[in-house]
């Protein structure tokens, strides 16, 4: 079977002939500029990772590693039908909602003295157990839960045959290579291989393969086992968030069709063809993004250029369609239930 492009590559082939959505040159230079206004910010930064949120982990440690494992394994699917109907979960006196409930639940079981940061523990873990962990404090409950088992156990499998139970051993693995540890990851945990067909060609976007990649980076600070030489050459992160606030902020534009079908609420499935447009026309849009920081940056003769990369455009636009969720509502999110993102 032939290979599938690389991220960067299905971006670019996807970009070049997509029908419903387009790359708008002046968007990608406004928002270039604003997002090179923001370089001397603090969560535009490696080490914005760990402060972007007090529910992430702070140490450097095995366990910390395998925290980030566990919860990219399970970051899909986080949207609600209505912002007044959703899965919010309590913990230390806070609510939180949508990728943060799924992190409050892990912290609040660790808290609770149950291990399930612990392969050998969800590898066998029932549906049940599960359901009380993932427990919303609404009536709303958190999507796909019979699917986030599934894929809980057999990755829990994996890593316990192949691995040691540690995700820490597979990134000792890759020799400081941000690309190899995305192949490890690949290769050997099916759920994280999010691919589709467009044009004749084989594509692949693997959001959440390359979230993990980045995560254990800024978890690790780019350092030791994580001091990965090759960070930039990741791609963004396909998902529904950043394509809104790429629309929004006039780098992409979708045809009349697809922005009707968005606004009467049509739920896509995992390689339609219009699903595959928004996620790989993201992906290019970024890329050229951060090229046109760049230069800008260049052109200002300022050494921070040499710390862009997309991953960090990425970071920085998924914060920024958050705190402007209520300006973009005119700008559906594409609706898909999958375990890809």
């Amino acid at each position: 079977m032939e290979a599938p492009l690389s991220p960067r590559d299905s971006g670019k082939f996807i970009a070049k002939h997509s029908k419903h959505v387009t790359i708008d040159i002046q968007g990608v230079k406004k928002t270039a500029e604003l997002l090179c206004e923001k370089i001397e910010e603090k969560e535009f930064s490696v080490v914005g990772w760990k402060s972007h949120h007090e529910l992430n982990p702070k140490s450097m440690d095995e366990g910390s590693v395998n925290w980030v494992f566990l919860v990219d394994t399970l970051n899909f699917s986080f949207w609600s039908d209505t912002e007044k109907h959703k899965c919010l979960v309590k913990y230390k006196g806070r609510e939180y909602s949508g990728y943060w409930s799924l992190c409050a639940a892990v912290n609040k079981a660790l808290d609770e003295g149950i291990p399930i940061t612990d392969a050998s523990y969800y590898a066998s873990i029932t549906l049940e157990q599960l359901k009380h962990i993932l427990r919303s404090d609404t009536d709303i409950h958190m999507p796909l839960i019979e699917e986030r088992h599934a894929v809980l156990k057999e990755t829990g499998t994996i890593l316990l045959n192949k691995f040691g139970g540690s995700f820490l051993n597979c990134v000792k693995k890759c020799e400081k290579s941000a690309q190899k540890l995305l192949q490890i990851v690949v290769e050997n945990f099916p759920c994280y291989r999010d691919t589709a067909t467009y044009e004749g060609k084989r594509v692949c976007f693997y959001k959440r393969a390359q979230i993990l990649v980045a995560d254990i980076y800024g978890l690790l600070e780019g350092k030791e086992d994580a001091e990965f030489h090759d960070i930039s050459s990741l791609t963004m992160f396909a998902d529904y968030r950043i394509p809104q606030a790429l629309v929004y902020l006039g780098a992409m534009k979708y045809s009349d069709e697809l922005m009707k079908k968005l606004k009467e609420g049509v739920m896509f499935q995992s390689g339609d063809c219009l699903e595959v447009e928004i996620r790989g026309c993201s992906i290019w849009c970024v890329e050229l993004i951060r090229d046109q920081m760049l230069e800008l940056l260049a052109e200002k003769g300022k050494k921070a250029a040499d710390g862009i990369n997309a991953v960090l455009v990425d970071f920085y636009l998924w914060y920024y369609a958050r705190e402007h969720r209520t300006e973009m509502a005119d700008i559906p999110i594409h609706c898909i239930r999958c375990i890809y993102y």
